[in-house]
């Protein structure tokens, strides 16, 4: 299968779903207590991708499933996608996301966790209503392995031996364990067999995870505009990524060397001689050629799905990952 795809919007032929998850989301974001709305709908109004939600959706349709629980899930997946976020950001003292400040910037620390534990908590209250037990399954395991990507991301800070296979197992259980669960979650509801739920797993992984390595390539030669979010903010955290992973390998001892020093210090004002290195040894191009072999690896996995408009889109989705700067 080619990546050479129109890259047409493929999120259109959910459009109708997608307003109808964003109603999901704001009937149960209801709450007494103010600061937990107020926190909630910032970050949540601050738009996103939403790809999470939209790939159980493409799923379902590509699937032919039309059940009406399929928007609640979605809702799910974007509540748990946002406690993340608000508890990333805490995390990482971070002060920009999706070109605003975060929410841990605006409404302090404490707020930013505490908000992250009621989606949290509002997830599981929704999967209940749902009651299917694989479904609880899929996704109590998904935010576990969350949980174990986070944990296993702080150990790894500032240790510049980090190598391609704990980068990739962090990514893997971090960012595309959530692709992965929504994904899944179709093929459930459509009681689609387990094979049919392999190959939209095997499908959400690999999107998932060449997702992050893209994200990751950006934070070395996208622009702040573009992003959304502060340049360098990686190296200023002590993130060991795929670019920096391919440079090391790359570089010579000088440049190996100044890498490591500013991975282990947080040398951010040497950001400029690393992203010269960077594109120099071409990191930036092994990066983008693994996340290309992600991305055809969920075309692959697409491929094997019911031939549809949805479908297509899924391929679509796949191969327009490549070409994103945001």
């Amino acid at each position: 299968m080619s990546l050479a795809l129109s890259t047409n919007n493929p999120l259109e032929l959910i459009r109708a779903d997608m307003a109808a998850v964003d109603r999901v989301i704001h009937e149960r974001l209801t709450t007494d207590v103010p600061l937990v709305r107020e926190v909630a709908q910032y970050i949540i109004s601050a738009g996103g991708k939403r790809l999470r939600p939209a790939l159980l959706l493409l799923v379902s349709g590509a699937l032919s499933c039309e059940h009406p629980h399929r928007h609640t899930l979605a809702a799910v997946v974007e509540f748990i996608h946002t406690a993340t976020l608000l508890h990333d950001d805490v995390v990482d003292e971070s002060t920009l996301r999706r070109g605003r400040a975060t929410a841990n910037q605006t409404f302090g620390n404490a707020a930013s966790v505490l908000v992250g534990d009621f989606l949290y908590s509002r997830a599981f209250q929704m999967m209940v209503d749902v009651n299917q037990m694989r479904v609880m399954e899929v996704l109590s395991d998904a935010t576990n392995v969350i949980a174990e990507g986070e944990v296993l991301q702080l150990m790894n800070m500032r240790d510049a031996s980090i190598d391609e296979a704990s980068y990739l197992r962090v990514i893997r259980s971090k960012t595309a364990k959530l692709f992965e669960a929504s994904a899944r979650l179709a093929p459930i509801l459509a009681q689609a067999g387990p094979a049919v739920e392999h190959a939209c797993a095997t499908y959400g992984q690999a999107l998932g995870t060449a997702f992050q390595v893209i994200d990751d390539v950006l934070d070395y030669e996208g622009s702040a505009d573009e992003l959304g979010k502060n340049l360098g903010d990686d190296l200023r955290e002590g993130k060991v990524t795929l670019p920096i992973i391919c440079a090391l390998r790359a570089g010579n001892d000088a440049q190996r060397a100044l890498i490591r020093d500013a991975i282990e210090h947080g040398r951010i004002e040497n950001l400029p001689d690393i992203q010269r290195i960077i594109l120099g040894t071409g990191a930036l191009d092994t990066a983008r050629a693994a996340a290309h072999a992600e991305a055809q690896r969920a075309l692959d996995a697409a491929a094997t799905l019911p031939s549809n408009p949805h479908q297509e889109a899924l391929l679509q989705l796949a191969a327009a990952l490549l070409e994103r700067r945001s």
